[in-house]
């Protein structure tokens, strides 16, 4: 959380049609800042403007144009910044960042918190990790399923994937059975997240989980990957690759 003070602000200028793995590059970018905990972030849409390309890009009650410029605009710590920094540069592409010092004259105050970690994805052969986390369906994340904010925030972290499972029969800590039964819909049932990466990219990531999983069970394995591989995107195709595919 910010404190009155010196910081520094940081702009990141986009085009508004611009993707990154099938999605809008400032949804990715926004996706990070949120499960790295800063403190805040805006996006703001322009209604004119040009970049680099030096083509006048304008919307109309006619025409709304997909390359109409984009701004990200978020107040951290010069700390904070320097370490999502390199992770940013790479996310915004072919767009502008800039950075300049601000003062802080009165911080915001606050009425929910964020939170999250690093990662920068790469091939992956031979020995890696398999995390699995087991929790309960009814486990809920900022009014959310905690199941659903994992699977987003590993995404935005760059975790290679994750699938989720359902369980049908079992039980807890608590000793009592969960399980579905005919024409009975459960709400309560056991959820098993599992996902498999680097060990460096899953212990960057186990605070997150430390931070989200209030009760539940995590779990460390050595694996061997014996094949990694997913064929290439197509525009405009979201990705589905992860631990399914491992």
């Amino acid at each position: 959380m910010l404190n009155a003070g010196k910081a520094v602000k940081v702009s990141i200028y986009l085009s508004e049609g611009s993707t990154r793995h099938g999605v809008s590059t400032y949804a990715s970018i926004l996706d990070f800042l949120f499960y790295r905990g800063v403190s805040g972030a805006t996006v703001l849409k322009g209604v004119a403007g040009f970049g680099a390309d030096h083509h006048m890009h304008t919307s109309s009650t006619v025409d709304i144009s997909d390359h109409l410029p984009i701004k990200i605009e978020f107040v951290e710590t010069q700390e904070r910044v320097k370490e999502l920094l390199g992770k940013l540069e790479d996310l915004a592409g072919t767009g502008m960042i800039e950075v300049h010092e601000t003062t802080v004259a009165k911080p915001a105050q606050r009425s929910k918190a964020k939170n999250l970690s690093l990662p920068a994805h790469q091939k992956i052969e031979g020995k890696a990790r398999m995390m699995r986390i087991y929790i309960g369906e009814a486990d809920r994340w900022r009014d959310r399923p905690l199941y659903q904010a994992l699977v987003e925030a590993m995404r935005a972290n760059d975790v290679a994937g994750v699938t989720v499972y359902r369980g049908i029969l079992g039980y807890g800590a608590h000793r009592r059975v969960h399980r579905d039964k005919p024409m009975h819909l459960s709400h309560d049932g056991s959820i098993m997240l599992s996902t498999i990466d680097t060990e460096a990219k899953l212990r960057e990531f186990l605070p997150v989980v430390e931070q989200m999983v209030q009760e539940g069970l995590v779990v460390l394995s050595e694996v061997e990957i014996i094949k990694y591989a997913h064929r290439p995107i197509e525009m405009g195709e979201s990705s589905s690759s992860g631990e399914a595919t491992a």
